[in-house]
């Protein structure tokens, strides 16, 4: 097996884009010409967004929207950085909420969290040495 693709279902796939460019300065891969589903550049694995419209299609059933969560879901995405202080306040000023203040963990890693505005929780990290 081998990851390839984390997809977050939002309220708008175009504006989970732009807000992740602006925040944590990716470039956008892909904007499917429905609007219903768009790609990152991340590196191996693909982060996606698609429409609510389209995971209620895919999940009849139903799902836990992120976006109508007063809590973060119990899932995040991690970024690592050298500067988590910095990229919490840039991701900050792009919009996202304040979850966690960058902090030194007891192993040495500098972590912080933040929200997005379409719900989604992200870690923002140095990488962990050994």
């Amino acid at each position: 097996m081998k990851l390839s693709y984390t997809i977050i279902y939002v309220p708008q796939v175009s504006k989970s884009l732009e807000f992740f460019e602006k925040a944590f300065g990716l470039q956008r891969k892909f904007l499917h010409e429905s609007g219903d589903y768009g790609e990152l550049v991340t590196g191996e694995t693909t982060l996606a967004f698609a429409s609510h419209e389209l995971g209620h299609a895919n999940l009849p059933k139903g799902y836990v929207a992120a976006s109508d969560s007063l809590l973060p879901l119990g899932v995040e995405i991690a970024f690592t950085t050298s500067d988590v202080h910095s990229a919490f306040e840039t991701a900050i000023a792009a919009g996202a909420k304040s979850i966690k203040e960058p902090e030194v963990k007891p192993w040495g890693q500098t972590v912080a969290y933040a929200r997005c505005p379409d719900g989604t929780l992200v870690e923002l990290c140095t990488p962990i040495t050994n």
